[in-house]
């Protein structure tokens, strides 16, 4: 039986601070892959409401789309393309506060305003990237980030 998301209120980083174990326990026994990102999604997406919520998987040299909580998302993503595969090629997280001043941003919605990608490691290597949304400009941060990376390293966790 599925487990209830607990309803989390306060700021941002408590949301995140209750949120983390939350995330770790349900991925913690799993060892499918697929399974823990779209659990991950849904609770990111239902615990802060964003416009877009997923995963892109590192396949054949590309991003395929993975588990996502939202509207229709691009399908595949080329190495240093877009913000997703830019943060696949420099192998860090990209904060963007408005989508349309980043250089190369694949509009796979226009209501996409602002973005945050998170690389997903394992042995050292992409193996997919976190990518938010947000309708809103100027929402992810460095809380975001901080939080979100600990988000990422639950998905792998042996390094």
């Amino acid at each position: 039986m599925a487990e209830q998301l607990d309803i989390i209120e306060g700021t941002k980083e408590e949301r995140y601070e209750a949120l983390l174990p939350q995330i770790a326990s349900v991925v913690e026994d799993e060892t499918d892959t697929i399974a823990k990102m779209a659990n991950v999604a849904a609770m990111l997406h239902e615990t802060f409401g964003f416009w877009w919520t997923g995963f892109y998987r590192v396949k054949n040299e590309q991003l395929v789309l993975g588990p996502f909580q939202g509207p229709l998302a691009c399908t595949r993503i080329k190495k240093g393309k877009g913000v997703c595969g830019t943060a696949w090629q420099e192998e860090k997280t990209i904060v963007v506060p408005d989508v349309d001043a980043f250089p190369g941003h694949i509009a796979c919605s226009s209501a996409s305003r602002s973005e945050i990608v998170v690389p997903v490691f394992e042995n050292n290597q992409v193996v997919a990237v976190l990518d938010i949304d947000s309708a809103q400009l100027n929402t992810f941060d460095a809380t975001d980030q901080f939080w979100l990376e600990k988000v990422a390293a639950l998905l792998c966790p042996k390094q």
